[in-house]
């Protein structure tokens, strides 16, 4: 054989065992520990299963205020799913406001607190998106009791622009992603 085809041979061989590493299974995670045993210089390796303890819901372009879902968000981060599933709903039927702590230029006073607003239609959205996540949490077999919410990330979403007289308005838009996590107490 020419040298030529021995070069080719090689980087055929090496292209397809990196396509093989890469594959990862998503549903179980393995964790590889590593030993060195000195007396055989060797590498030991274990590997433990890791169960994954989260849930996640993830959406793109939602039709509500980027503002009041980042007000939100910091109204129900950080506490057991069904606590805040119940403070949502006391928004929507306007019992609880919702403390403005980042954009609160203008917003006056509510009992109990300094400014606030009751944000309905992104409240509605975001029980929506609780409601969900919570059934992603019971797909995965995870106790929906003990459910926090870890991560409530908002962001803008695409820059859409009405149409016909409204045109040079842009239209509302936010991306969320909200994880829960379940608690071991």
């Amino acid at each position: 054989m020419s040298t030529e085809t021995k070069k080719t041979e090689k980087k055929i061989v090496a292209k397809v065992d990196t396509k093989v590493d890469t594959k990862v299974d998503t549903k179980v995670d393995t964790k590889v520990d590593t030993k060195v045993d000195t007396k055989l210089d060797t590498k030991v390796e274990k590997k433990v299963e890791v169960k994954d303890h989260t849930a996640k819901v993830d959406v793109k372009n939602l039709r509500i205020s980027t503002k009041f879902s980042v007000e939100i968000g910091k109204f129900i981060i950080k506490k057991n799913l069904q606590t805040a599933k119940k403070m949502l709903e006391e928004v929507i039927l306007i019992k609880q406001a919702v403390p403005m702590k980042k954009y609160k230029k203008e917003v006056p006073h509510k009992v109990g607190m300094a400014a606030g607003r009751y944000p309905v239609k992104a409240s509605e959205a975001v029980l929506m998106l609780l409601k969900s996540v919570e059934s992603n949490a019971e797909e995965k077999g995870l106790a929906t009791e003990k459910l926090i919410i870890s991560e409530f990330i908002t962001g803008k979403g695409t820059n859409q622009m009405h149409q016909g007289r409204h045109r040079g308005r842009s239209m509302k838009r936010t991306h969320i992603k909200i994880v829960v996590r379940e608690s071991e107490k």
